[in-house]
């Protein structure tokens, strides 16, 4: 049961492959950071690639998470060869889409490259950037390089250095004049504020590059899902349905699970007014997960989080201006230095709490634990009552 977004697909695909104007930034890197659980990896294998296959690029994909313990130069090695020794097949379905689309002239074989495969990426062999030129000199058409769970290149010399090797794969491609295909390379990840720090940071190989958030799923999902549930009676509708979704912070796996104590429920009255009081039980519990989180980094932590949820969450400045410290110092009962401030700021962004979205500029990574933070604030404050707040 996979929900396609087939329009998705469609327009990212053209930004990509055929960008205009200042959207050519994209050949730079794209890098799409998105909230956990909703649904980044399903889109990128199940509509993405397959759209871009079908406008003729040729697609590596790389899941960084799907083995954690091996080095990501060596998870990247093995998905370049891969898909080089499927092109060197003649009854290769990317060969023969390739021949239908550009027109290219194989007779009945796949691709001959000038170098080892197996020799690939060693000290002998041939580079990254050699290997991608020839690919885009043979195949006359793009080749985009997708890297799922980027983030966990960060903070490893062979993350770094499997980084550079894409960098120099870039520029080699795209800036040799009349090339018949760009190097186009899209970093995603659920940690919101490691995928931001590739773009944001000097000595990152992507400085520059563009950083978006990851679009997040819609009613039309909603709708879809509704449908595939088979609910009968117990069907809510698709508005009360999506404001769920949103309270549950547009998790699938959380609105499945809402739907199915629906169907399950001993006392149903209302499927509306059921689903609402379902979502609350989900949404609390999710919501402690990410709260502990929160908790265990103490009350500096907390005093600082909350200030960034009370300016509104993004963009936030001042975090370490001396009116805020009085703030963090009044909130938990002790002078609080700058330093203080900058190392829990660090514990946060680390902790994908926080983001950090330029110099001294911070944003909350994910809006659902900045919303259960002020419900659970907000509780509290009435729990103590008028006096205790005098």
């Amino acid at each position: 049961m996979t929900f396609h977004r087939p329009e998705l697909a469609t327009e990212m695909a053209e930004q990509l492959l055929r960008p205009k104007g200042l959207s050519k930034k994209v050949r730079s890197g794209l890098f799409l950071g998105g909230l956990r659980r909703t649904g980044k990896t399903t889109f990128l294998r199940s509509d993405l690639i397959p759209e871009l296959e079908a406008q003729g690029a040729i697609v590596v994909y790389v899941d960084l998470w799907s083995n954690a313990a091996a080095k990501p130069s060596d998870l990247l090695l093995g998905a370049v060869r891969r898909t080089l020794a499927d092109l060197q097949r003649a009854d290769s379905k990317a060969v023969r889409m390739l021949k239908r689309l550009k027109g290219l002239d194989l007779g009945a074989a796949g691709f001959k490259f000038g170098f080892s495969l197996t020799e690939l990426g060693k000290d002998e062999g041939n580079t990254l950037a050699g290997a991608f030129s020839e690919l885009v000199n043979l195949a006359k058409t793009d080749v985009v390089v997708i890297i799922d769970e980027v983030q966990h290149a960060l903070g490893s010399d062979d993350g770094d250095s499997m980084l550079l090797a894409l960098k120099a794969a870039r520029d080699e491609i795209n800036l040799t004049p009349d090339t018949p295909g760009y190097f186009l390379f899209i970093g995603t990840g659920s940690h919101r504020a490691r995928v931001r720090e590739l773009t944001i940071k000097g000595k990152q190989a992507f400085n520059g590059a563009m950083s978006e958030d990851f679009p997040v799923l819609g009613i039309d999902f909603v709708v879809w899902l509704l449908k595939e549930a088979d609910l009968g009676a117990r069907t809510p509708t698709a508005d009360t349905a999506f404001e769920c979704f949103t309270r549950l912070g547009r998790r699938p796996e959380e609105l499945m699970k809402a739907l199915s104590a629906l169907q399950n429920a001993p006392n149903f009255v209302d499927a509306d007014q059921d689903l609402r009081a379902i979502t609350e039980g989900v949404r609390q519990s999710a919501a402690g997960v990410d709260l502990a989180r929160l908790d265990d980094l103490g009350p500096l932590a907390l005093a600082v989080f909350g200030y960034v949820c009370e300016q509104g969450g993004q963009g936030v400045k001042k975090l370490f201006s001396a009116a805020t410290l009085e703030e963090y110092g009044a909130e938990i009962g002790r002078p609080v230095a700058p330093e203080e401030v900058q190392k829990v700021a660090n514990l946060l962004v680390d902790s994908n709490i926080l983001a950090r979205d330029g110099h001294g500029i911070y944003g909350v990574s994910d809006p659902f634990v900045a919303d259960a933070y002020r419900s659970r604030s907000d509780m509290l404050k009435t729990l103590e009552g008028p006096d205790a707040r005098t």
